[in-house]
Order: C-alpha cells, then sequence, then structure tokens
C-alpha cells in the first residue's frame, strides 16, 4: 500500500483518512530541506539544535591583532602624504597639512638620480631569480622525496628537518667567508645562490605531495608510456599547484624583505636592494652633514610594499582552491 493509501491514525486512537496536511509534512521533498539548510543563518540562531555562542574575548582579541596588523599600513600611508617638516611637526596617525604623496613619490623615485628604481630592479632580480628558483628546486626536491624510495632517504629527511631548525642569521657568516673565498662578494651571486635553498619549501612540497598525488596515477601515466619528466610537468606540477603557490609566496617574502644577508655581502650602493638602500637613506639623518630626508624613507617604504601586497591578492585563489580539496570525500 502506498503513502498515499495508508490509513491515519485519529486523535481517538482510531484510524482514517490521511489528510492533505499530513501527507504533505511526511512527504516533503528532501531538496527543500537542503535548500533551508543552505540559506544563511543569523548569529545566535540555533543551528542542529545547539545555540551558536559568541565570544566577547576571542571578539576583542581578533579587533586588536587587526588594528596591531594594520596600524603601520596606516602610518606609512598617512605619513607619506606629509613634507619633511610637516613629519615631524604633526600627529603621525593623522594627516596635516597638504596633500604631497605624488611629490613625494616623485621624489622619491629622482632622488640620487634614480637609485630608487635601481634598488628596485635589483630587489626584483634577486626575487625572480633567487625565489623563483628556490621554488623550483623545492619543488623538484620534494616531489622526488614524497614519490621515490631509494637508499638513504630517512638521513636526507633528518637533514632537511635540522636545517629548518638552524636560523638564516646563523649562516650569515660563514657564507659570507666562503663567498669571500671564491670572489663572490659585493656580486648578485652572493644574494641569489643563499636564497635558492629552501629547506622549509622542500618539506612543505614533500609533505603536500605525499596526498595530493596519487600514486595510482602516476602508475597508470607510466603504463601508457609517460616518462618522469612529462609525468612530472603535466600531472604533478598542476595537483601540486596550492602547495607550490605557498612555497613560492615565503620564498618571495623571505628574498623581498631579506636584509641582513645583503648589509653583510654588498658594499656597492648599486646592487643594494631595496631594505638596505632605504636603511642607507634613514642613515643620512645622523652624524655630521646630516641631511635627513624621512618623507622619502615613508613613501619608499610605501612603494616597497605594494609588489608584495599585489602578490598576495593575485595568488590568494590559489590558496583558497588548495584549503578545498581535501573537503569534499569521492
Amino acid at each position: 500500500m502506498s503513502t498515499l493509501q495508508q490509513p491515519a491514525t485519529g486523535p481517538a486512537g482510531g484510524t482514517g483518512p490521511a489528510t492533505v496536511t499530513e501527507v504533505t509534512t511526511t512527504q516533503r521533498d528532501p531538496r527543500d530541506r537542503a535548500t533551508r539548510a543552505s540559506r544563511p543563518r543569523r548569529a545566535g540562531k540555533p543551528v542542529d539544535g545547539r545555540k551558536v555562542k559568541r565570544s566577547g574575548l576571542l571578539t576583542a582579541v581578533m579587533v586588536v591583532f587587526v588594528v596591531y596588523s594594520f596600524a603601520p599600513l596606516f602610518y606609512l600611508l598617512v605619513n607619506s602624504t606629509k613634507t619633511q617638516a610637516s613629519l615631524l611637526s604633526t600627529f603621525g596617525l593623522w594627516f596635516g597639512g597638504d596633500f604631497h604623496l605624488w611629490q613625494n613619490i616623485v621624489d622619491t623615485l629622482t632622488y640620487n638620480d634614480g637609485i630608487f628604481v635601481q634598488w628596485l630592479g635589483n630587489t626584483l632580480l634577486y626575487v625572480v631569480v633567487g625565489a623563483g628558483g628556490a621554488t623550483l628546486l623545492a619543488t623538484v626536491a620534494g616531489y622526488g622525496m614524497a614519490k621515490f624510495q631509494f637508499p638513504g632517504r630517512r638521513a636526507v629527511f633528518a637533514v632537511v628537518l635540522g636545517a629548518i631548525a638552524v636560523p638564516g642569521t646563523a649562516l650569515a657568516v660563514p657564507t659570507f667567508l666562503l663567498f669571500s673565498q671564491v670572489g663572490l662578494t659585493n656580486t648578485p651571486w652572493a644574494i641569489i645562490l643563499p636564497s635558492l635553498i629552501s629547506p622549509f619549501g622542500m618539506y612543505l612540497i614533500w609533505t603536500y605531495a605525499i596526498d595530493a598525488i596519487p600514486t595510482e596515477l602516476i602508475e597508470a601515466a607510466r603504463m601508457d608510456g609517460a616518462g618522469e619528466f612529462r609525468i612530472f610537468f603535466t600531472i604533478a606540477l598542476k595537483l601540486l599547484t596550492p602547495g607550490v603557490v605557498t612555497v613560492l609566496l615565503f620564498a618571495v617574502v623571505a628574498t623581498w624583505n631579506n636584509y641582513f644577508l645583503p648589509l653583510i655581502m654588498l658594499s656597492d650602493p648599486k646592487w643594494y636592494p631595496l631594505t638596505v638602500g632605504l636603511n642607507q637613506w634613514n642613515a643620512q639623518a645622523t652624524g655630521s652633514g646630516a641631511q635627513p630626508i624621512y618623507n622619502l624613507v615613508v613613501t619608499g617604504s610605501l612603494l616597497t610594499i605594494i609588489p608584495i601586497v599585489v602578490a598576495f591578492l593575485f595568488l590568494q585563489r590559489f590558496w583558497q582552491s588548495g584549503l578545498a580539496a581535501g573537503s569534499v570525500k569521492a
């Protein structure tokens, strides 16, 4: 007997014909429940029988975190609009006097025969070659460690973990002594070659490739006659895109903000990156014959962070796809 033909129990315990309301209640379309479940709920509304709790402490912590993160950016933006005189005589977290942002940008780009533009080009060179090469090497090495078995694999794993634990500043002086012996100091290679090594990037790709690339897929490609290089560049690299982008961003930020290594490796200002160059401008305010140009230092710092912000905004979609990659079961 179908559901529409089954007798319904009345209030007195007897049976009687089912009403339209009862049939509609029992025959509700599952798609209606899915639609209701997908509707956004207001904060504090019950979800699956449980009430969503609000935490005032966590909200306060997040507000402090947001203020702490954006206050330096706001300081740079505000003070980039000031002249040298108003920068020292007005409140640092608000605008003062006339708006001189565009004039400060022009002065920054043209000061000392446009040395800022040359420093920007040097930084881009170190980032493209150094960070790009580090990402490529980390991806190849991490993929090989994850999908190939060879003697000494555990020893390599221990070495990589040990290299992660060693801070880069601890290796700066030994690296300088080594490069000075081979005549590479005060050259771009003194910055590029150390930047090519990324133990953390290799470890990150290694752990990501274990689950991101099914071994059965690689074996099927081999049975179809594909070589190892073709498998890597046409199959593995596409599956590793979120991990590769993560390593790339870490390497780009580390190379872009690198200060201590260029400081000890370079003595010629024409090879300075932006970090060392802006610090040199800032040092002009001290000593005899001081020529403070704080307004140009602040404006240059603002221009320095723009490429990093653009890179994060452009590459964040790859992060989002990586976060959602394992959230749905097959």
